[in-house]
């Protein structure tokens, strides 16, 4: 397994809205999974595993007025009923992947054959569970979250010195977020600290679906991650949650962010044969400025520079002077190729450049003879 599993991943955020109930999670799955083979996009669904009767102290059990104590215990799901949400999600053409709060359930993830891992933004600092899930050799996403750049810096070491395949997110923990919240900027600067790394960004905000996803894309983002819920059965969706109409959104934005930032950084664009011929047609063609004579070494005093450039003639690109006449050019008529020796003619590429470009020679008498 390498980085690869993370490349233009748009990782859907199950979380536990599915409310401990298996029939919503399954149509949740469902539901989105239609989406993402209509958009044709590599896709995660990522449900949460928690050992519940372990994960909550048992003389806190009951207290309702602790939020995260109540939502643990009302969405709490038989293990049967996490490794069929799982099993749909590889069966609906998906990645699997599960954020594990505690140790029993990254051996459950293992168990299940999850393929990714990812860390909360609450537990980057925690060592027990970080060292459980290296164990297993699982690629990893974590996000960024709170944490201080000192701990992000630890992250990034722990995972990549063991050879598990990592990736880092952007995250800001404010839900919903605001426009003036998310700090896109920070992928730049991730970027650029972690340069071998992958980095994504997860995100709560409610405000829009296209312009985020374009600017994260062309900052360099290359995982994506969104809450996901649906409407069903009365039940409220938080605002910082995606809808399956509000990912087809999500998923056309990465899309044109593609189609507009083209093939790549990591090099430089080849050239299309249009955009070439195009600008070789703007160029000055070399002319003589009178009649020249076979054996003759051009200085800038022999020539004069004009448009339009003619297939085989030389262009203010190449003429440097020191150039010697092979055969005789009379005024005004272009210096073609044919009849000059110069060092840089003798490049089968350039001369076969200089040969296909610019205007062709009999179009050039039709227009000056009309």
């Amino acid at each position: 397994m390498t980085e690869s599993i993370f490349s233009d991943l748009f990782v859907l955020e199950l979380a536990n809205n599915h409310w401990g109930k298996l029939e919503r999670g399954l149509k949740i799955i469902r539901d989105f999974s239609r989406v993402v083979k209509f958009n044709n996009v590599h896709a995660a669904i990522k449900l949460q595993f928690r050992e519940v009767d372990n994960f909550v102290h048992p003389d806190f059990r009951d207290r309702a007025d602790i939020r995260y104590i109540k939502k643990t215990l009302d969405t709490q799901m038989p293990w049967e009923n996490l490794r069929l949400m799982v099993e749909t999600v590889r069966d609906c053409g998906m990645v699997t992947m599960v954020t594990p709060f505690d140790e029993v359930s990254v051996d459950k993830c293992v168990e299940f054959g999850v393929e990714i891992l990812k860390i909360a933004s609450s537990d980057v600092r925690d060592k027990t569970l970080l060292q459980k899930m290296a164990s297993t050799g699982l690629p990893v996403i974590a996000s960024t979250g709170g944490a201080s750049l000192e701990h992000i810096d630890e992250l990034v070491a722990f995972f990549t010195s063991r050879n598990i395949p990592f990736a880092l997110n952007h995250c800001v923990s404010l839900y919903p977020s605001e426009d003036g919240d998310l700090e896109l900027d920070q992928i730049d600067f991730l970027k650029a600290r972690y340069p071998g790394i992958v980095i994504g960004y997860s995100t709560h905000e409610y405000r829009d679906w296209w312009d985020s996803t374009l600017i994260a894309y062309g900052k360099g983002a290359r995982t994506f991650e969104r809450h996901i819920d649906i409407d069903y059965e009365g039940v409220p969706v938080s605002p910082y949650c995606t809808k399956p109409e509000q990912a087809n959104i999500w998923f056309r934005a990465m899309k044109k962010a593609q189609e507009m930032c083209g093939g790549g950084s990591a090099e430089r664009r080849a050239v299309p044969e249009g955009e070439r011929r195009y600008l070789d047609a703007l160029v000055r063609g070399v002319y003589a400025k009178r009649d020249l004579s076979a054996g003759e070494i051009l200085t800038a005093d022999d020539v004069f520079f004009a448009v339009p450039l003619l297939k085989g003639q030389l262009s203010t690109r190449e003429f440097v002077g020191g150039e010697r006449l092979t055969a005789p050019i009379v005024a005004n008529a272009p210096l073609d190729v044919q009849s000059l020796d110069a060092p840089a003619l003798r490049d089968p590429a350039l001369l076969s450049l200089i040969l296909d470009r610019g205007l062709d020679t009999s179009t050039a008498r039709t227009a000056i003879a009309s």
